[in-house]
């Protein structure tokens, strides 16, 4: 087995804690991800985990083992990248975390004319609407909406977005619409418990930047569920724009307080300030800024 391989894998189990979600995180089997770490094992006469049926834990001389195998990876995709800075073609592994939503709709239309152009470049995308551990998760890049918590990170902004309140007709038909941001208190909101103040929403009137109490009977972590909440007609919802765009185009939505919208969502690319940007991952960032931006 590729040394470098079982390398890439031991970083992914080490980093989920867990042999199915490191194998899942890669796109590999399970079974193959407990090979080659058991080869490793066997390779350097040392016990990399302690494990249980729960999770896998790394031991000491795993601990120590990891932080040295980041190092050497970084190193090896860094000479990669030089090598392949001279080439005309770019090739290799990306992997890449982003938001489950935006992930699996945007994120991969706006990739699909890069890999169509490098069609040696591999990509794997992790989607999950929690902040994965980057580092340790042995991924290149991570697509986060902001604002960003670690400082650690470097971060790329990729586009800016308003956060748009809407309604479906069958709704504003059968409960009013609201003609100002305070009646919201009277209404049925859907909620994205994963925004910053899910339950306080910002308007600018009259120059000015207020919040608003909003509450109701529907929550979700992700935008596209509010989305198809309201587009059935249960409530008001608020998520960034792009999610509820294709309702409000075909007239399944309809934009409501849209002179007083005032809260942006960010985009960023992101990635560990101590990685080398391949010629590859570079690529791929310089694409996403043109098509998304």
């Amino acid at each position: 087995m590729d040394t470098i391989e079982s390398m890439r894998i031991f970083i992914a189990v080490a980093g989920q804690k867990s042999f199915t979600a490191g194998a899942k995180q890669l796109g590999i089997s399970t079974n193959l991800a407990s090979k080659h770490v058991r080869q490793l094992e066997t390779r350097l006469n040392a016990q990399l985990f302690h494990r249980t049926t729960r999770r896998v834990t790394l031991s000491d001389t795993g601990v120590a083992y990891f932080d040295r195998c980041v190092l050497l990876i970084d190193q090896f995709d860094e000479l990669e990248g030089i090598v392949q800075e001279r080439q005309s073609e770019l090739a290799g592994p990306i992997r890449i975390t982003a938001p489950t939503g935006f992930g699996a709709g945007e994120l991969v239309e706006a990739i699909v004319p890069f890999q169509r152009a490098h069609p040696k470049v591999a990509i794997n995308l992790y989607l999950s609407d929690q902040n994965v551990d980057i580092l340790n998760g042995g991924f290149d890049l991570a697509i986060r909406f902001g604002p960003l918590q670690s400082s650690t990170l470097i971060a790329r902004k990729l586009l800016t977005m308003p956060l748009v309140v809407f309604a479906s007709p069958d709704y504003i038909s059968n409960y009013g619409e609201p003609a100002h941001p305070s009646a919201l208190s009277t209404h049925n909101c859907l909620l994205q418990t994963s925004s910053a103040d899910p339950e306080h929403w910002e308007f600018t009137l009259q120059g000015k930047v207020e919040k608003f109490c909003v509450g109701g009977s529907f929550t979700a972590n992700s935008p596209r569920a509010v989305v198809n909440m309201a587009v059935g007609g249960l409530g008001i919802g608020r998520c960034p724009f792009y999610a509820a765009e294709p309702f409000l185009k075909s007239g399944k939505l309809i934009l409501l307080f849209e002179d007083k919208i005032t809260s942006e969502f960010n985009l960023y690319a992101v990635y560990p300030s101590a990685r080398h940007l391949t010629a590859r991952i570079r690529a791929l960032i310089d694409h996403l800024v043109t098509v998304l931006g």
